[in-house]
């Protein structure tokens, strides 16, 4: 996949089909836009996606957690078969470029779109005045074509970026890998720990999520882990560890079935399936490890 993310890059001489949008979180709703774009290459049409960085909401001051890192993002649409994605350098003054001239210079001029793609919702340009009417408007003079795509619901309400946001805050992580089409994850490297959990047999490994990412309610959960390219099932204490020490930090510790290697600096993936508990403070070790016994036959059986 190749990726533009300067103003002197925003180039290409392959004819496109091109969503726009946020992409926050690649969820469900973003995925049926994404396939009007990638069907379009049976015509010669490369799929492109056009989105900002930072995110509109970060610049002027929204919810700015993020469901996925800008590199998460990446990884995904390069899997999902993207061609091109472009990250617009966002600020004030890129923010502020007439919506008209937007499409003519960046999505026809340098991008030669033939197809554009994006929600009833779309909203660019200086003021944000940016949207699907005006793509409608210029698509004759301009020569692409347009489609509108709706929105995508569940349990009756429609999926969006702050919807799963606010799911993945009140735990409901079922819920929220039905919205994201998978579960929602924190990626890293596997960090030396305390090695408390080895001594009380229950060998965890230690990740420290992005700072910038939507967090879930402290305690305990279910979940599945990809290390060295294997798939394992974990449990996961997202939490400050309060029966062991006291600083404030945020930690992720998984203990993994079947799995009593060491991974240190090793790659790894946590996906949260379930919330099983709130995190709590125990009277020492001894009552953890007999509540962490309980959680695992939950989990485990």
């Amino acid at each position: 996949m190749e990726i533009l993310n300067t103003l002197d890059t925003i180039y290409t001489d392959k004819p496109t089909a091109l969503a726009i949008g946020k992409f926050d979180g690649v969820h469900a709703g973003h995925r049926k836009l994404l396939e009007q774009i990638l069907k379009a290459q049976a015509d010669g049409l490369v799929p492109c996606v056009f989105t900002f960085e930072p995110s509109p909401d970060k610049l002027f001051g929204g919810n700015c957690a993020a469901i996925l890192t800008r590199d998460e993002k990446r990884e995904i649409l390069k899997e999902l078969g993207i061609g091109i994605l472009v990250e617009y350098p966002l600020d004030k003054n890129t923010a502020a470029i007439d919506p008209a001239e937007f499409i003519s210079e960046f999505m026809c001029r340098r991008l030669k779109a033939g197809v554009i793609a994006a929600g009833a919702d779309l909203s660019f340009g200086a003021g944000g005045k940016g949207d699907f009417a005006l793509l409608n408007a210029c698509r004759h003079r301009l020569g692409y074509e347009t489609v509108q795509v709706d929105k995508v619901h569940y349990q009756g309400s429609a999926i969006s970026s702050s919807r799963i946001r606010s799911m993945i805050e009140e735990g409901l992580m079922q819920d929220v890998a039905i919205c994201l089409g998978r579960e929602y994850s924190f990626e890293g490297v596997v960090e030396r720990g305390a090695r408390i959990g080895h001594s009380i047999g229950f060998p965890t490994l230690n990740l420290s999520p992005d700072e910038n990412k939507v967090m879930p309610p402290k305690g305990v959960y279910e979940s599945v882990v990809t290390l060295d390219g294997k798939e394992y099932r974990g449990m996961t204490n997202i939490g400050t560890k309060p029966t062991v020490k006291s600083d404030a930090r945020i930690n992720l510790e998984t203990y993994l079935d079947d799995f009593d290697d060491e991974a240190y600096g090793a790659g790894i993936k946590v996906g949260l399936k379930r919330f099983i508990r709130s995190e709590k403070k125990f009277d020492g070790l001894d009552a953890l490890k007999a509540q962490l016994a309980a959680d695992m036959n939950i989990i485990f059986g």
